[in-house]
C-alpha cells in the first residue's frame, strides 16, 4: 500500500465517524490537559519558593542551637538543645570567609504611639542584619554599629508600621513603645512584602539583647551568617564547627548551609512535580482504553472492508498499519487538542489568579504528547493484529 493511500484510508476512516473520533481524542485531550495544568502548577510552585530564598543570596549560612542525636532503638531521639549566644556570633566573625555573623531572636509585640496600638512581628537583630539579607533602609539608618549587648534602645519599622503610626508624617526621631519600654525611631525599611508567607513590612526591628531580655530568652533562635560568594561552602561550614565547638565544648547545634537548603527542596519540588504528572497521566490511560474499545469496535464493524483490502493486495502488514496509523492520529489529535487547552487554563489562571505561581513546563508537555502517542499505539496492537489476522474469504462473506 503506497503511501497516499495509507493516508486517504486512515483520515476517511476517522473522518467518517467523527462523533466517534472527537469523544476518543477528547479523552487523551483531557489527559494532556490535566497533565499540563497540574505541572505547571508544580513547576511555578518550583520557581516561586526557590526565588522566595535566593532573593536573599545564596552565600548565606544559617546556625541554630540544639542537635538530635539517636542512642540506640529503645532510648530514641535525645535533644541536646544548649543556648547560642550573642557572643557565639561574635566569635563566628572571626571564622574564615565570615563576612557577617548577625544574631536573631524572634517574637509577637505590641507597638504603641500617641493612642494607637497595634501587635506585630519583632525581630532582635544585630546592626549587620539589613545587609546580610539585602534589605534597604528607605529613610533614616538601620542599627548602628555598635556592642550587640549593650545597644540603645533604637527601633526601626517596617514600611506598613511607619504608615500605619505616621502616615505622611516622618517618623524619626519619635518614641514609640515597644513591649513597653520606650524606643527610638532612627529609621524605616523600604518595601519588601510577603515572603514565604512572612510579611516583612509588617515588622519592627530592636537591638537583639534587648528583645532577648523582653521575651525573656537564653538563646539565640539563629545566626545568620554571610560568606565570600567565592569561598567553598563546605569549608565555611567547617570553619563554624571548629570555632563553637571550641566554644560549647560539643557540636550541640546544627549549621544549615543556604545552598544546601535549595538543593533538598528543588528535589522535593521536582518529585512532587512529578507525581502531579503521573496523577495527570492516570487520564492518558483511561484515553488509551478509549482508543481500544472504538478500534475493536471499528475491526468488528469493517470486517468486509478488510476482506476487500486483501483481495485487491493489502497484506497482513498493510493492514497491520492502516489500524496502528488511526491510533496513533487519535491519540495525537487528541494531545494537539489537549496542548491547547492545558496551554489555554494555564494562562486563564495566570491571569484570574496572579498570586498562584503558574508556569507551564514545555518539557512536561512534550513528553506527555510523546506518551499520548505511545498509548494510541500500545492500545492499538490488539485490534490491529485481529483485523490484519482475519481471513480474506471469512471477511467478504460477512458483507
Amino acid at each position: 500500500m503506497q503511501s497516499a493511500d495509507f493516508i486517504r484510508f486512515t483520515y476517511g476512516s476517522l473522518r467518517s465517524h467523527r462523533l466517534r473520533t472527537a469523544l476518543t481524542a477528547l479523552g487523551i485531550a483531557v489527559g494532556i490537559a490535566a497533565v499540563i495544568l497540574l505541572t505547571s502548577i508544580g513547576e511555578g510552585l518550583h520557581h516561586f519558593v526557590i526565588a522566595e530564598f535566593t532573593q536573599f543570596g545564596t552565600n548565606l549560612v544559617n546556625v541554630t542551637p540544639g542537635r538530635i542525636q539517636t542512642h540506640g532503638a529503645s532510648l530514641g531521639a535525645v535533644n541536646t538543645v544548649r543556648p547560642l549566644s550573642i557572643e557565639d556570633a561574635l566569635a563566628l566573625k572571626r571564622a574564615p570567609h565570615v563576612q557577617v555573623a548577625d544574631p536573631l531572636v524572634q517574637g509577637n509585640a505590641d507597638i504603641k504611639y500617641f493612642g494607637k496600638s497595634r501587635r506585630v512581628t519583632l525581630y532582635g537583630v544585630g546592626p549587620d542584619f539589613a545587609t546580610s539579607l539585602r534589605m534597604r533602609v528607605a529613610t533614616g539608618e538601620f542599627l548602628p554599629q555598635e556592642d550587640p549587648r549593650s545597644a540603645r534602645a533604637f527601633a526601626v519599622l517596617g514600611s506598613k508600621v511607619a504608615r500605619e503610626f505616621f502616615g505622611a508624617d516622618n517618623p524619626l526621631g519619635s518614641r514609640i513603645r515597644v513591649g513597653g519600654e520606650r524606643y527610638r525611631v532612627i529609621g524605616v525599611m523600604q518595601s519588601k512584602g510577603q515572603v514565604l508567607g512572612f510579611d516583612l513590612d509588617d515588622t519592627v526591628f530592636i537591638p537583639v539583647a534587648r528583645a532577648l531580655e523582653m521575651f525573656n530568652r537564653e538563646s539565640l533562635q539563629e545566626i545568620h551568617i554571610t560568606y565570600e560568594p567565592t569561598a567553598p561552602v563546605a569549608e565555611v561550614e567547617q570553619g563554624i564547627k571548629r570555632i563553637l565547638i571550641a566554644r560549647h565544648g560539643a557540636e550541640d547545634f546544627t549549621v544549615t548551609p543556604q545552598q544546601k537548603m535549595l538543593e533538598v527542596f528543588g528535589t522535593v519540588l521536582d518529585a512532587i512535580t512529578f507525581a502531579v504528572a503521573a496523577m495527570g497521566g492516570i487520564s492518558l490511560v483511561v484515553g488509551g482504553v478509549g482508543i481500544l474499545t472504538i478500534l475493536t469496535i471499528a475491526v468488528a464493524e469493517r470486517t468486509a472492508e478488510i476482506g476487500l483490502l486483501r483481495a485487491v493486495g493489502a497484506t497482513q502488514h498493510d493492514i497491520l498499519l492502516l489500524f496502528l496509523g488511526e491510533a496513533v492520529l487519535l491519540a495525537v489529535i487528541g494531545g494537539a487538542a489537549g496542548l491547547l487547552l492545558g496551554w489555554g487554563i494555564a494562562v486563564l489562571l495566570q491571569v484570574a489568579l496572579p498570586a498562584l505561581p503558574v508556569q507551564v513546563s514545555w518539557m512536561y508537555a512534550l513528553l506527555a504528547e510523546i506518551v499520548a502517542a505511545a498509548v494510541g499505539l500500545a492500545a492499538g496492537v490488539l485490534p490491529a493484529r485481529r483485523a490484519a489476522q482475519l481471513d480474506p474469504l471469512e471477511a467478504l462473506r460477512s458483507e
